[in-house]
């Protein structure tokens, strides 16, 4: 089992930057392809970042590319997301989730998500 625990949302004005984090205990990080999505009130879940169990690999959506960088430390079991130039329209629950394969079989975990409410 894998604990996931975001933190660093808040309210910020338009333009401003956050930076949110993930830190995980119960198991290494480091075999999970990490990401981040994010929950609008009365809109679906959505893709936001992902990043590979390396490192080596980031994905983004069209709406936060340029403006949103994923990273993560192995060491730390710690996935961070930088927002920066935040707009109104980010405003939502940030969800960090883990995932990996082993054969047939998918692990995946989530968070309990955290709020950035960004003002304009």
């Amino acid at each position: 089992q894998v604990q996931l625990v975001e933190s660093g949302g808040g309210l910020v004005q338009a333009g401003g930057s956050l930076r949110l984090s993930c830190a995980a205990s119960g198991r290494t990080l480091s075999s999970y392809a990490m990401g981040w999505f994010r929950q609008a009130p009365g809109k679906e879940r959505e893709f936001v970042a992902a990043i590979s169990w390396s490192g080596g690999s980031t994905y983004y959506a069209d709406s936060v590319k340029g403006r949103f960088t994923i990273s993560r430390d192995n060491a730390k079991d710690t996935v961070y997301l930088q927002m920066n130039s935040l707009k109104p329209e980010d405003t939502a629950v940030y969800y960090c989730n883990a995932v990996r394969k082993a054969g047939s079989a998918v692990f995946q975990y989530w968070g309990q998500g955290t709020q950035v409410t960004v003002s304009s």
